[in-house]
């Protein structure tokens, strides 16, 4: 079978079917708290002890959850053509399904740096308090890219599509830019699978007119499906 390179885009829709909660289906919220509050650097700046309190407990959360059928369909998929999975999920179930190539677009919950120094970045699994500090001195945040902060993984992200021979979109609300972006830099009339339960709304989709496919159901059901039209079901 001819090896394709695939470049799959998920969203907080195929953590959803783990029990992580997304805050674009909770009006704008995560457990009560804005997005203001919680995931950007002004709310850091006016309270870390907020910050850190709310990621220490999403931190936990994605701990005791499991990756699902899709995580895994996607792990299978790399046995088959050469895969890359950029995420926008901050949790690592992409990992613990068995995923080897993925970009985290906006952070990782299992990774801490420098307030004062992007590039000291350390594996944590813990709570982070306030007084755990980086190696130089300056306190520890979440590896979270938040919101008005610039994407550092976004240039690697954008070459993966273009040179990608099939796109793939998995429970993203197609809404969080610059993510929403990426289709742009995707060949045009190159095939297009988007799976979701409500297909979003994809600018320019007439680029992709005959090459364009909606799978209209959850992505554990979608992905699995997706394997057996690339080849790789059984």
């Amino acid at each position: 079978m001819d090896r394709k390179r695939i470049a799959v885009l998920t969203g907080a829709g195929i953590s959803a079917e783990s029990g992580l909660q997304t805050f674009r289906d909770a009006g704008g919220l995560w457990n009560g708290y804005a997005i203001e509050q919680v995931a950007t650097p002004e709310a850091w700046e006016e309270d870390p002890q907020r910050v850190l309190d709310f990621y220490n407990m999403r931190r936990r959360e994605a701990a005791k959850a499991l990756p699902n059928a899709a995580h895994f369909a996607l792990a299978a998929l790399d046995v088959c053509h050469d895969v890359t999975v950029i995420t926008q999920n901050v949790d690592d179930l992409h990992e613990r399904a068995g995923s080897g190539n993925i970009l985290h677009l906006h952070g990782e919950l299992v990774k801490m740096r420098s307030e004062r120094d992007t590039s000291r970045v350390y594996h944590w699994t813990d709570d982070i308090r306030i007084g755990d500090l980086a190696e130089d001195g300056g306190q520890l945040r979440p590896h979270i890219v938040w919101f008005g902060e610039e994407v550092p993984m976004l240039g690697e992200a954008i070459q993966i599509v273009r040179e990608a021979d099939i796109f793939v979109i998995v429970g993203t609300s197609m809404q969080v830019y610059p993510a929403a972006g990426l289709i742009d830099h995707f060949r045009e009339g190159g095939p297009v699978y988007v799976i979701d339960k409500v297909i979003p709304y994809i600018p320019y989709e007439s680029r992709y007119a005959g090459a364009f496919f909606r799978l209209e159901k959850p992505a554990t059901e979608g992905v699995v499906e997706l394997l057996s039209i690339l080849g790789c079901a059984g």
